[in-house]
């Protein structure tokens, strides 16, 4: 069973359209590397996987539950069962600026889960250390650096303990030289077998990380397959532009 299965997937905003007729699939364990433009439809597709946008046609399964079948969505309790296993990472952090790192790291356990306070606890503590942020659990976002908050931002998203991780663009906010302990952090859970989609413009990232790349253009997957493929061999005219531009 694919982790992720998406088949004609299309997303129009009035006359826009942004998605147009995308299909792929994840298999379980593995890192997939979305690339492309600014405006070619990564961040959209991600959205529309986890239900922060809805698709005008196509079919979206996630771990075999079906989100929405030819352009029609489950009902309510499909729908959540279906993302109930996924957790995002956005590009600008989200984290409540008025909690403590540890209170965002446990709020959606609290709240959503109902989980044990020590076991939120134990938890929290985990993941902080896993993302090298255990110094940090009673301090507040503001008085973390943008790559330390990213590194909160994914700990939160394991605090639910996902199946599948997105991430959008998870160091494009970011100077240059915070990045490094994102896309470690990145690379931990990739080297721990986490399935993971990741919108990003760090090629290196993906050519190093993943096992599949998708290249986007226009609203469409012109191009998917292995790294060593996508990176030295490409197919189509627009990826080999695309690459060759990022490469000066």
């Amino acid at each position: 069973m694919n982790m992720i299965e998406v088949k004609g997937l299309k997303k129009s905003f009035g006359s826009l359209t942004v998605l147009d007729g995308v299909d792929f699939s994840v298999n379980k364990g593995d890192v997939v590397a979305v690339i492309g433009s600014s405006g070619s439809g990564k961040s959209t597709m991600l959205r529309c996987l986890i239900d922060l946008e809805r698709a005008s046609g196509g079919t979206i399964e996630i771990q075999g539950n079906p989100l929405v079948k030819d352009g029609v969505y489950v009902p309510e309790a499909q729908r959540k069962k279906a993302i109930s296993k996924m957790g995002m990472v956005f590009q600008h952090f989200n984290l409540f600026p008025h909690m403590t790192v540890r209170q965002n790291l446990e709020l959606a356990p609290k709240v959503v889960q109902k989980l044990d306070k020590e076991q939120i606890r134990r938890d929290s503590e985990e993941q902080l250390a896993k993302v090298g942020l255990s110094d940090k659990a009673d301090e507040y976002p503001a008085n973390l650096s943008g790559g330390q908050q990213q590194r909160v931002a994914i700990a939160r998203a394991l605090m639910m303990k996902p199946d599948i991780l997105l991430f959008d663009e998870p160091t494009s906010a970011l100077d240059p030289e915070l990045t490094g302990g994102v896309l470690e952090a990145i690379r931990q859970l990739a080297e721990e077998h986490m399935t993971m989609m990741i919108v990003t413009h760090e090629m290196n990232f993906a050519k190093n990380v993943a096992h599949q790349v998708l290249f986007m253009d226009s609203g469409k997957i012109l191009e998917q397959g292995p790294p060593q493929e996508i990176f030295e061999n490409p197919k189509a005219a627009r990826t080999k532009e695309f690459l060759s531009t990022i490469s000066k």
